[in-house]
């Protein structure tokens, strides 16, 4: 695989993965589209179903609730082939704060993350930063090794999506 050259979009835009601590994953990444633009693609249902599920994975996003202010709630049911029935994953915002921040919880087992996700603009682009902490380092270990590794591609798929709107 070639080098990105430092500077080019595709160097300025990957998406650095990092386990913070026993309970903490941070993923960021910078889009090139304004803070405006980025958070829509979070908290509008239309949108956030062409980018959240990682196409690699074969899964399919057949039902997005969202209710994105403080104090609603979201509901995603996934189907995959191998799965026997939909699976559901749920929860509530606990702070939206338009265009800069939003958090939510992940209810759908006493295993789920806190889920802080932040938007910094500079310069017409967008730093967002998505930060879960979990309750037992076994919660984390089990995310890394499971959705966790679908962010990059996600976030790819995010900055495609975006590419065509802004």
């Amino acid at each position: 695989m070639p080098k990105e050259k430092e500077g080019s979009p595709a160097a300025m835009n990957r998406t650095t993965v990092e386990r913070k601590s026993d309970h903490e994953l941070v993923v960021r990444r910078t889009f090139d589209a304004p803070m405006h633009i980025v958070f829509e693609a979070w908290s509008n249902p239309e949108l956030f179903k062409q980018w959240w599920v990682p196409k690699s994975v074969g899964m399919s996003l057949v039902s997005c609730d969202m209710d994105v202010r403080t104090g609603g709630t979201y509901r995603l049911v996934f189907s995959h082939p191998a799965f026997d029935q939909p699976m559901a994953f749920f929860g509530t915002y606990k702070e939206v704060t338009p265009h800069k921040r939003l958090v939510w919880t992940n209810e759908d087992s006493d295993q789920g993350a806190v889920t802080t996700v932040t938007f910094e603009e500079n310069a017409g682009k967008t730093l967002v930063t998505f930060h879960e902490l979990y309750p037992t380092e076994a919660a984390l270990d089990e995310a890394l090794a499971g959705s966790a590794e679908g962010l990059p591609e996600q976030f790819a798929q995010l900055d495609e999506l975006l590419a065509g709107k802004s």
